[in-house]
């Protein structure tokens, strides 16, 4: 009994020891802790703001392009494809092409690059090389826009049984 009384004295006394030997390591060590969840925090919030802030720009070109208002939508589209969000830069080109906004075919080139520099998903860029491949193949570019798809096909990609059933028409 006395030893274990004794023991937990020992520990006690070692802590004590380690915490006045290393105050201003643990202090330093805590102040860094709080300091880089503060930043993170702030990164997450930040983050998000943005999110959301695109999420508007997208709404807003959307109700724009519903009231006949092209230019002012199509100016908010490349804003938000340049901003290189991961979501909503593949639905504004998405909407650029679908509603045949922008005739400039190098300037739609340019959009599906950002686009694939962008995006770090394996499936989504596979999608955007795939859409970029039927742009391709509709505009002048028909050699380029096979090769694209090719590429998909040998990549093993998820579009391949999509991408062979083109390849074959």
């Amino acid at each position: 009994m006395e030893e274990s009384i004794e023991n937990k004295i020992q520990i006690k006394n070692r802590l004590i020891n380690f915490y006045n030997n290393n105050k201003i390591k643990i202090l330093i060590f805590i102040f860094v802790v709080i300091l880089s969840l503060s930043f993170l925090t702030f990164l997450n919030y930040n983050k998000e703001k943005k999110n959301i802030l695109i999420a508007e720009k997208y709404v807003e070109a959307g109700l724009y392009l519903t009231s006949n208002k092209k230019e002012a939508a199509i100016k908010l589209y490349e804003e938000i494809i340049l901003s290189k969000n991961k979501f909503y830069s593949i639905l504004a080109l998405n909407t650029i092409l679908e509603k045949n906004l922008i005739k400039d075919y190098n300037k739609i080139l340019k959009y599906f690059i950002i686009l694939e520099e962008s995006i770090s998903d394996d499936t989504q860029e596979d999608l955007i090389i795939f859409k970029k491949a039927l742009y391709m193949i509709n505009g002048p570019d028909k050699q380029q826009g096979t090769n694209l798809l090719n590429e998909l096909f040998e990549k093993d990609s998820k579009l391949k049984f999509i991408v062979q059933d083109i390849l074959k028409e």
